[in-house]
């Protein structure tokens, strides 16, 4: 049975150098840079007994966060890059996505993998999104698991090729 939950809403905040994640929790950001296709957020991850910090491209045009993940040591995980369906908006300096349940996994070079089908059913069962919403969310899905695959499973090649170049750490 999947986890019943409302869409995960988080704020990005560019002036405060904050990230107010989905459970209100403020975090600290050590880097943001912002592009004309999106936004770059570098933020450690404190305590966490298995990340050290993460990376993150906020990219509207795709309506996709895509996040590399820096592991401690013994806790590498096999894959690269970690996808979220998101509505992106930004009000001047502060931005904010809702995270629409649906989750890729990337293994470059090797396979791309859609998480969390589930949720999205259940969030529209349960009349915590539309139908609407939910199709707009499957709809990104498959045309960035379709993008991906056509690149060789590659996702940096892919977000290049769609206009939406990066650069990470």
């Amino acid at each position: 049975m999947a986890h019943i939950h409302p869409p995960k809403i988080e704020y990005f905040d560019l002036d405060a150098k904050s990230n107010t994640d989905p459970k209100g929790q403020l975090r600290s950001v050590d880097e943001y840079r912002l592009t004309p296709t999106g936004l770059y957020m570098f933020r450690p991850l404190s305590g966490h007994p298995q990340i050290s910090h993460f990376e993150s491209w906020f990219l509207p045009k795709l309506n996709v966060r895509v996040t590399r993940q820096s592991w401690h040591p013994g806790h590498e995980r096999d894959y690269d890059f970690y996808v979220d369906v998101v509505e992106i908006t930004g009000v001047g300096s502060v931005w904010k996505t809702i995270d629409l349940y649906l989750d890729l996994i990337v293994r470059t070079g090797r396979s791309v993998t859609v998480l969390d089908t589930d949720e999205l059913i259940t969030a529209v069962q349960h009349n915590l999104i539309t139908p609407e919403r939910a199709q707009w969310a499957l709809e990104t899905t498959y045309s960035a698991v379709s993008g991906i695959s056509a690149h060789g499973h590659d996702v940096v090649r892919w977000l290049t090729s769609s206009g939406c170049p990066t650069s990470w750490r």
